[in-house]
């Protein structure tokens, strides 16, 4: 063992990273962070950058252990595949969560019948939960993001008919 292992000092899997870097060009999200215990990973890139910038935050760890895989995250579809009728998208940078507790029912699931004003689900910014109220009644086509997903802003996150 080096001396850097000795002291705690954070490996980094580069795998974990570059996979993450391809998540963020794949789903046009800014950053993505992943955390495993007392290790954390953030991979962020500036709006409109070339490239996405690597950085992984600096936290004690005292063992080296395997990193874990990511969670799974949805892959939002591009805008050409999202089925017709009317896209509800988000109005700020959050996490959304598809039900006000975690062991409720979600708000609005595929195939489910909405009225207008009825809350689709919530996305959370600084401590304040936003519902998203349903911008016309129709049937859930399609839900576009996964409960505790991070969401960016006008990102698409349900589709109505």
């Amino acid at each position: 063992m080096n001396d850097k292992q000795e002291k705690g000092a954070m490996q980094v899997d580069v795998q974990l990273v570059r996979d993450l870097a391809a998540l963020l060009d794949d789903t046009n999200l800014t950053e993505i962070e992943v955390e495993d215990g007392d290790r954390k990973i953030r991979v962020a890139r500036k709006a409109g950058a070339a490239a996405p910038a690597y950085i992984a935050a600096p936290a004690p760890v005292a063992a080296a252990a395997p990193v874990a895989a990511a969670p799974a995250l949805a892959v939002a579809p591009a805008e050409a595949a999202l089925p017709s009728g009317t896209v509800v998208r988000s109005p700020i940078v959050g996490t959304a969560y598809l039900a006000a507790e975690p062991e409720a029912p979600a708000f609005a699931a595929i195939g489910s019948t909405v009225k207008q004003g009825e809350t689709l689900l919530i996305v959370e910014a600084m401590k304040v939960m936003n519902a998203i109220p349903a911008p016309a009644s129709g049937t859930v086509k399609a839900v576009l993001v996964n409960n505790g997903q991070p969401v960016e802003y006008d990102q698409p996150l349900i589709v109505i008919e």
